[in-house]
């Protein structure tokens, strides 16, 4: 930028940096147009740091852009874009000129400027009166690149691509981490259950499916039933004695007409 001090526009206002501008934006009307906006544009593209200083060819919209960026300040610093309404006003609507503050000394500043007297790309040292406000590029540096590192921050997190392998099998599940920790949970429980039986000096039996009792519609299976047979006494050769002869008994026959008598039983109805 210093490397430019003493630059004069040709005539009919022609001005490389202006020429520069219009290739940029194709729209030849600016090679010579005021050139003082144009110029920071140039220079800033040289030096790489566009994005915080912004190409601009009218003023206003420069100095709205600082706004926008919240970098926008009334206090002078060297490296700020100053901007100037010769008319005294605060507005940036009425902003004529731009320069840029090289240092600061009291209440003066001293800038380098384009179109200057009308020609000139040099020096100036100005009062502060006329200054509607300064755009600083370093906090338009510092504001991206905050945005940028929560940008990074938050960035999603990116599943791995899936790939397809056909038919599924429904044992697929077993796999998957939801089942794993399901198993795990299970295997904890169940030995937390164990150990606290040990303590208590029983051993509790779980309740599994093939250990459940039976219920009321099952029946057990009836105990075989044993049949011991007496053992029969071995036969000898000896000859058992046979039983004494019991005497025969002689039926005597009743006599016709000698029964017993019976008694007769008397009727409730019959009269006595």
């Amino acid at each position: 930028m210093r490397q430019e001090l003493g630059y004069k526009e040709k005539n009919g206002q022609f001005t490389k940096f202006g020429q520069w501008y219009a290739d940029r934006v194709q729209d030849t009307q600016y090679r010579s147009g005021p050139w003082c906006d144009m110029f920071i544009a140039w220079a800033a593209d040289r030096a790489d740091l566009s994005q915080y200083v912004g190409e601009f060819a009218w003023t206003p919209s420069h100095a709205a852009w600082f706004m926008k960026q919240g970098a926008w300040t009334q206090k002078p610093e060297p490296g700020a874009l100053v901007f100037f309404d010769w008319k005294g006003g605060k507005s940036y609507k009425g902003i004529d000129h731009v320069g840029i503050v090289e240092k600061v000394s009291g209440k003066k500043i001293h800038t380098i400027e384009a179109n200057v007297d009308r020609i000139w790309l040099k020096r100036k040292t100005r009062e502060t009166d006329k200054v509607v406000g300064y755009g600083i590029p370093r906090l338009v540096k510092a504001s991206a690149d905050k945005l940028g590192e929560i940008r990074s921050t938050e960035r999603p997190f990116v599943p791995l691509p899936r790939v397809d392998s056909g038919q599924g099998s429904p044992l697929d599940v077993l796999g998957t981490p939801p089942a794993l920790l399901t198993a795990m949970v299970l295997m904890t429980v169940v030995l937390s259950l164990r150990v606290t039986g040990r303590r208590r000096g029983t051993h509790r039996r779980l309740a599994w499916p093939w250990n459940a009792p039976t219920t009321e519609h099952e029946t057990a299976p009836a105990p075989e039933r044993v049949t011991v047979r007496a053992k029969a006494p071995e036969k000898t050769s000896h000859p058992r004695p046979a039983p004494p002869a019991r005497p025969e008994r002689t039926r005597v026959p009743a006599a016709a007409g000698t029964r017993p008598p019976t008694s007769t039983r008397r009727k409730p109805y019959e009269p006595g």
